[in-house]
């Protein structure tokens, strides 16, 4: 006889398990502690198995008696429901190993070894904000582009359309190596192209007018602020590496012997030493420095603790009191200046500029060149541009200066 929804919420609770049948191989079983469970009971090529359907009231009588009549359809089919439910939790734990998250993360991984710290925490933190809470348990194979499109539009329609623009860049990668993995079969954001809003073009703000350059390097050095600062920011302009790597600068990389500064690799951008050779103003400020800092790690050390450098904040802030506009220059403008300086004006060698720059530059032959490679020419370039930029500082820059290279 078929049990009763009212019989099984006053099922009596006993010391020993036992069974309530419903007809057609479902039962609920009742245990010693009150939890009551669904089971299916069938026989498959001559071997009798049991099915859990869940447990009452989660699963209503009405829904167990659903799921029965399910099963035993697939019984009718000729197909094992036990065996049926391994392989879709098979396939489900596939999917889920597959997903865009997982495989995102591990690109992440892989990539983060050539990345720097800050960069591999904003990329995370850019697919976490804006891809992962629609598209991260989504198996990657099965992304549409218009999935992609309506999760991106979310980051544009907020006005945030450069980034937008980022995290369409980001999955595109993303789902090539998915691609190169054999976890799906194309990059659906390929089809994406043209789809967002142009951003208009931007660069970091320089001043490259050499009638410019004079004023404000004379402000640099006019900075009434404490030294660290005041020798940092007259210092940027002279090396022109990024103002990450500045700012992070340790004394142990300054070797006085040869004049050079050796910037280790996990402190690059490229993942790649490089090499600085110091120009005989770089020294000066140098040695002005190291009575005050000299005995710690870092020649900009913090003003809260010695133990970590000044924050990527302290130069932009100087010149911001300044008067120096954002709009005007930038902690990464004094690379550009020099870049466009030193080829349009001292004609110095598009390679020597590069390679100073730490950008990937390449022999005829395909291979990276080492850090020290063109080092004397990149020597006497450093003091030339040093020399320069005092002749524009004093008003005493003069044609002797634009030698070609």
């Amino acid at each position: 006889m078929p049990i009763t929804d009212v019989a099984i919420r006053r099922a009596e609770v006993r010391k020993k398990p036992y069974k309530m049948f419903d007809g057609g191989g479902l039962f609920i079983q009742i245990n010693p502690h009150g939890g009551k469970w669904w089971r299916f009971k069938y026989s498959f090529a001559g071997k009798e198995k049991l099915l859990s359907l869940g447990t009452y009231p989660d699963i209503s009588l009405k829904d167990a008696r659903d799921r029965r009549d399910q099963e035993r359809k697939k019984l009718a089919n000729r197909i094992d429901p036990a065996v049926n439910r391994a392989a879709a939790k098979a396939a489900w734990a596939g999917e889920q190993a597959n997903s865009f998250e997982v495989v995102a993360r591990e690109w992440i991984s892989h990539r983060a070894v050539s990345w720097s710290a800050s960069n591999t925490t904003k990329t995370t933190r850019r697919l976490e904000v804006d891809v992962f809470p629609w598209l991260g348990n989504r198996p990657i194979a099965d992304i549409t582009p218009p999935e992609l499109l309506s999760v991106i539009r979310r980051t544009e329609s907020r006005g945030a359309r450069d980034t937008a623009h980022r995290v369409l860049q980001t999955c595109g990668q993303i789902f090539r190596y998915a691609v190169a993995t054999g976890r799906a079969p194309r990059d659906p954001s390929f089809d994406l192209r043209g789809a967002l809003s142009p951003v208009k073009g931007s660069h970091f703000a320089a001043v490259t007018e050499p009638k410019a350059i004079g004023p404000l390097l004379r402000a640099l050095y006019d900075y009434q602020g404490n030294i660290e600062t005041r020798c940092a920011l007259r210092l940027a302009p002279l090396v022109f590496v990024r103002p990450g790597e500045l700012r992070k600068a340790e004394w142990s990389e300054i070797d006085w012997e040869t004049a050079n500064w050796n910037i280790p690799a996990e402190r690059m951008k490229m993942k790649e030493p490089h090499l600085v050779p110091l120009s005989r103003q770089v020294i000066d400020i140098l040695k002005e420095l190291h009575p005050l800092t000299g005995r710690g790690t870092y020649l900009f050390p913090s003003p809260r603790t010695k133990k970590r450098p000044m924050s990527d904040n302290a130069v932009l802030s100087a010149m911001r009191r300044m008067g120096i506009g954002k709009e005007e220059m930038s902690g990464h403008g004094f690379r550009a200046m020099a870049r466009t300086v030193l080829d349009e004006v001292l004609h110095v060698r598009a390679d020597y500029i590069e390679h100073q720059l730490a950008h990937a530059v390449r022999d005829p032959n395909g291979r990276a060149y080492n850090r020290t490679a063109h080092l004397p020419e990149r020597r006497q370039m450093m003091q030339m541009w040093a020399d320069y930029l005092d002749g524009l500082r004093t008003e005493t820059s003069s044609e002797k200066h634009k030698n070609s290279y």
